[in-house]
């Protein structure tokens, strides 16, 4: 069962039909889904390879689009939207890309929920355009650099799986079972790591991989958030979700961003991966949902 298949089938009669399209966003098509009504929540997914917007959220875009209206769009580069990022700053690629968005859909402003690269790509639109995030929710952002170790082991199977016999079905439920979620390998369901294997394998999808077969693994200081000086007067609501046992991004980075940035909470989940809203669903949707209700303008 396909991520599509399994909201429609969830729905209830508080929100509408899941409704999916395709926008023309400047030279780019970015495939959109949306649920629910009220103030928007943009919802930007991560960047492990087969990533999409509603696989990286099948457990929370129903229970957030009970309050508000959920848009989950593929970013630049993945699933269905348009292939190509900048290798220079793809930060600021995705950034322009989803304020592009909401230009085309005419949102002034918008709650904005972040995993992983979709963190990244949230923080860069706070920093760039604070008067388009009303609030911003991260979950183990990309950017965030601590150490100057070596890329974490699950970052660099991330940006490695397209190397050697390429793309596998065996490469992807390792890559999830044992670096994405913590102790996955008997709650991660076949049809997720399957739908996920798919992606990397069609054609078209398959370009995705441009991202993520570099010539090397890239510095990550170079894209660091911790260099940029607009950290410390970044004023948007922030809320960090960060799984103390994140095999991708090290949970340091939570700390981090609380000391630099004003008004950030933050929050560790023990015995939780990369995926905070996957893994502790209920407590993300929770918790999620009453900091956006706070901090939505009457």
């Amino acid at each position: 069962m396909t991520s599509q298949q399994n909201l429609s089938q969830t729905t209830t009669h508080k929100t509408p039909e899941i409704t999916s399209r395709t926008l023309q966003v400047g030279k780019r098509k970015i495939h959109l889904t949306e649920l629910g009504s009220g103030y928007p929540v943009l919802m930007l997914h991560g960047g492990g390879p087969g990533a999409s917007g509603l696989s990286n959220y099948p457990r929370n875009i129903q229970a957030l689009a009970q309050h508000f209206r959920v848009l989950v769009p593929d970013m630049p580069g993945f699933g269905q939207s348009s292939k190509g990022l900048s290798r220079k700053d793809p930060f600021g690629d995705l950034a322009q890309g989803m304020t592009g968005l909401l230009d085309e859909l005419e949102i002034e402003s918008a709650h904005m929920v972040g995993n992983s690269l979709g963190g990244a790509c949230g923080l860069r639109i706070a920093l760039d355009d604070p008067q388009r995030v009303t609030s911003l929710v991260l979950m183990g952002p990309g950017g965030i650099n601590t150490t100057r170790a070596l890329p974490t082991e699950g970052l660099k199977w991330l940006l490695n799986y397209y190397q050697g016999d390429g793309p596998s079905y065996e490469k992807m439920r390792k890559f999830i079972c044992e670096y994405l979620i913590y102790d996955g390998v008997n709650v991660v369901p076949d049809e997720l790591v399957r739908e996920r294997y798919e992606a990397t394998v069609n054609p078209e999808l398959k370009r995705l991989g441009q991202l993520q077969r570099p010539s090397g693994i890239p510095n990550p200081r170079k894209w660091d958030f911790t260099r940029d000086p607009r950290l410390d007067h970044c004023q948007t609501p922030t809320l960090v979700l960060w799984g103390t046992e994140d095999l991708v991004n090290r949970p340091s980075g939570g700390r981090a961003l609380q000391k630099r940035m004003p008004n950030c909470d933050l929050y560790l989940f023990s015995k939780t991966g990369h995926w905070v809203q996957w893994e502790r669903a209920d407590e993300f949707n929770a918790i999620t949902t009453a900091f956006m209700q706070n901090h939505t303008p009457a």
